[in-house]
């Protein structure tokens, strides 16, 4: 199938197909006049690569993932195993980090909303 035909059957853009190859995530045979062309298995490979970037994975660590599902062994398996147990705990700090910018937010948030009641108070005279 051509490339409009994948993007459409995936919900991708052709644009995110094009980068998906540029990042080595997905593959085409070219015909003569240089147009790509897409198996069926590559919808599935599509959804999937969408997956994993919904999970907030970048595109070099979909790449690490991609050969624990199409060349699946122990080895894949284990290593892929770790990059996303590593990926879920650069989570968890980003995560804990947006706590504590939103901690340190709520409290200028109450030293604003004081001062903003000061305003209001009759001046003493």
């Amino acid at each position: 199938m051509r490339i409009g035909e994948l993007a459409s059957r995936a919900g991708v853009s052709v644009r995110s197909l094009r980068y998906y190859e540029e990042q080595g995530l997905l593959a085409s045979a070219r015909s003569s006049s240089g147009q790509r062309h897409y198996t069926e298995d590559d919808v599935d490979r599509v959804m999937f690569i969408q997956r994993l970037y919904a999970a907030g994975l970048s595109s070099s660590t979909i790449a690490e993932l991609l050969p624990c599902r199409y060349a699946p062994s122990e080895e894949n398996s284990d290593a892929a195993l770790e990059r996303m147990a590593q990926e879920r705990d650069r989570l968890s700090e980003h995560i804990a980090d947006l706590i504590r910018t939103r901690d340190a937010l709520d409290g200028l948030i109450v030293t604003a909303r004081a001062h903003r009641e000061s305003l209001r108070a009759p001046l003493a005279g």
